[in-house]
């Protein structure tokens, strides 16, 4: 494979992964400083099963070791930041008109480099989204931008690779030789 342009490269769509990336920022320094943290209150009721309430997740998904002695912090953030590399590469090596794909990429991007400096300059990741059931009910876990992107993102992915199969296979065939 000859060796791609930035210009002609997935990195054309890094803009997205700015924009998303300064919004998630924004939005966390925002919540950390206007909402109070949970136990004290307050919670901004947005509408009918959605507030804004500040959590610190020192954990990962779902809070996942987030009880731990604080070394899945450092663990996470190798994580997230072997991921923002892998993507990186391989939005240099993907054409840029495959548009589907770069958008994905570039949003599962913001999103990990959102969550990854939350890690680093603060321990925990700032989540500030509360979507429930009931007050007293089943609560969704709490998450911030950078969770959402990484969803959609991945979304995009998925759509992508179901849509465009012959990019899989062509690329298992070229593995095999």
């Amino acid at each position: 494979m000859s060796k791609l342009s930035i210009k002609q490269s997935g990195w054309v769509w890094l803009w997205i992964t700015i924009i998303f990336l300064a919004l998630d920022q924004a939005t966390k320094l925002w919540a950390d400083a206007n909402l109070a943290p949970v136990f004290d209150g307050p919670i901004v009721e947005v509408m009918p099963h959605f507030d804004l309430n500040l959590a610190y997740n020192y954990g990962a998904a779902f809070s996942f070791l987030g009880d731990q002695d604080g070394w899945q912090r450092w663990f996470f953030t190798a994580i997230a930041s072997g991921i923002s590399i892998l993507l990186l590469v391989w939005l240099r090596r993907t054409p840029a008109e495959k548009k589907l794909q770069n958008i994905g990429m570039a949003l599962v991007l913001s999103g990990a480099l959102g969550n990854l400096y939350d890690r680093v300059a603060y321990g925990y990741v700032i989540d500030f989204i509360d979507w429930y059931l009931a007050k007293d009910g089943y609560h969704w876990p709490t998450f911030n931008i950078a969770d959402s992107v990484i969803l959609i993102g991945v979304g995009l992915l998925l759509i992508d690779a179901f849509k465009n199969p012959e990019n899989a296979t062509k690329k298992q065939k070229k593995d095999l030789d």
